[in-house]
């Protein structure tokens, strides 16, 4: 077997499991959750009925590089999202089996696994980034979030031996789970590292039309654009419909940017065996050549934010995110308990699951930056929320510190 397998952390809801195991929750209330970052709002019909009427096409082998159709339609919205130029279809973007797939596999395609090698990770972070480095022989190191900047990651004080040795840098903008978005400054920083040291920017913005307001979240290869880096050198953006489309099981999305690297990255797809099957390929085109679905979906969940970020204000420090469907809030300075404490007996006593901020981190640099905080993702429909929102609030408040 391979031994970087026991490197392996178990997933964070695999620990939740572990924590409620020997919990029986208070029966007098319906189980609500809010611990899975799943969305739940419906599929929208259109993609539904494109997905059956394409299914004549499973009598065919997908090719890797996906169809015409379906790089064209993603170069087009692309292109309308990030006000770009073309976006080239055939040697730029590269469709694949959504965003957690192609985040663990980006590393195994890239990474020179010498002796020394790192992978910088946000910390917290999705643990695909964590895995993915030690699997590809890499090493992960770790940007702790910075509350003074709205828990984007404190870039400024990685040291410059750490960077030398860096060959990938992950970063989530809109952020899972602060909510965190990057500015231009903040990439205009992290392009200068780039071109310094040599690494490679795998950009996940699979939350990236989850926003609130006028202003949706600057991208990566919208910063590149802006700044003059033509070809988006060592860029490589990944997005998919999961979110954006309510299409969680249909696997769907997408990396852009360098050419080079998509070269390569396709070369080592074609080995690995991850095409999109056909029927798939087509429904994605329905989805990305439509954004009244996606209005509509950001409306439910600006609703939410609305009605439910108020309400545990009365008991929490939590304040809107910039971006995503999470709220990202401190049980400990309101009610003195825990994160894990929190999240124990508040699905014991009221039966809802929130997920633990340390599950989310690391201990690195002398903090784990998740500890005393918990994600609560509002992806459930905005009466269920709201009535999860109440009883947090309820169990909070008899702890609430004077």
């Amino acid at each position: 077997m391979n031994p970087l397998l026991d490197k392996l952390q178990p997933y964070p809801f695999e620990k939740l499991r572990r924590l409620f195991s020997d919990v029986q929750p208070n029966p007098a209330y319906r189980h609500v959750s809010l611990g899975l970052g799943e969305p739940r709002h419906p599929t929208p019909e259109f993609i539904k009925q494109t997905l059956t009427d394409s299914l004549n096409g499973l009598s065919n082998y997908p090719a890797t590089l996906g169809t015409e159709a379906l790089r064209v339609a993603i170069a087009g919205w692309l292109e309308r999202r990030y006000h770009l130029p073309l976006v080239e279809p055939v040697s730029q973007i590269l469709p694949t089996l959504g965003s957690r797939e192609a985040l663990f596999s980006l590393a195994q395609a890239v990474i020179d696994p010498k002796p020394g090698a790192l992978v910088l990770c946000p910390n917290p972070f999705y643990q695909i980034y964590e895995g993915a480095a030690l699997l590809a022989g890499a090493e992960p190191y770790f940007a702790n979030a910075d509350p003074a900047r709205n828990f984007a990651p404190d870039y400024r004080s990685i040291p410059a031996d750490v960077w030398s040795r860096v060959q990938l840098l992950y970063l989530c903008s809109p952020g899972n789970p602060t909510g965190a978005v990057l500015t231009l400054d903040d990439w205009k920083e992290l392009f200068a590292l780039s071109d310094r040291y040599g690494f490679i920017i795998a950009s996940d913005e699979c939350y990236s039309e989850i926003y609130f307001g006028d202003q949706p979240p600057l991208g990566g290869l919208a910063a590149a654009h802006k700044l003059g880096r033509d070809g988006f050198p060592r860029l490589i953006m990944l997005s998919s419909l999961s979110k954006r489309s309510n299409v969680p099981g249909m696997r769907s999305g997408f990396v852009a940017g360098d050419a080079e690297i998509i070269k390569k990255f396709l070369l080592y797809r074609t080995y690995h065996g991850s095409a999109m099957s056909n029927p798939v390929q087509a429904a994605s085109v329905a989805a990305w050549n439509d954004e009244a679905h996606v209005i509509d979906n950001r409306e439910q969940y600006a609703t939410k934010f609305r009605q439910v970020t108020p309400l545990l204000q009365q008991a929490l420090d939590v304040q809107w995110p910039d971006a995503s469907f999470y709220l990202w809030a401190n049980v400990h300075s309101r009610t003195g308990l825990s994160d894990v404490e929190f999240a124990r007996r508040l699905y014991a006593e009221y039966n809802v699951t929130v997920l633990p901020g340390s599950y989310l981190a690391r201990e690195a640099h002398g903090i784990n930056p998740g500890a005393n905080r918990i994600r609560i993702a509002l992806v459930a429909e905005v009466e269920e929320c709201m009535e999860a929102a109440r009883r947090i609030v309820e169990f909070a408040q008899r702890f609430t510190q004077p």
